[in-house]
């Protein structure tokens, strides 16, 4: 039973940055990929960024040029570098992981808060 924990969210004005970092319970290796979804209040969940396990990446066209994705396999987390922040990009942001073998996300963390508000 692989467990996810966020980190990092909270409070930051219109064109500041932040960083989310997603720690694994388990090994890194036992996914074949990670990323970070969004979901915002009345709106559907989004999946902002993803990394395979070959360090192959892509990002929602809303976040490309602003956010980055990483992982560190020693420390067993992945980390989302957001950028130019905007007021849209308020929403509780989740890590996830998709198991090897697996099609779909099927693990994920509880959510942290970003807030971006002047």
């Amino acid at each position: 039973q692989v467990q996810l924990v966020e980190s990092g969210g909270g409070l930051v004005q219109p064109g500041g940055s932040l960083r989310l970092s997603c720690a694994s319970s388990g090994s890194i290796f036992s996914f074949n990929a990670m990323g970070w979804y969004r979901q915002a209040p009345g709106k559907e969940r989004e999946l902002v960024a993803a990394i395979t396990s070959g360090g192959g990446t892509n990002y929602a066209d809303s976040v490309k040029g602003r956010f980055s994705i990483f992982k560190d396999n020693v420390r067993r987390t992945v980390s989302l570098q957001m950028n130019s922040l905007k007021p849209e990009d308020t929403a509780v942001y989740s890590c996830a992981a998709r198991d090897l073998s697996a099609s779909m996300f099927n693990s994920w963390g509880q959510g942290t808060q970003v807030t971006v508000s002047s």
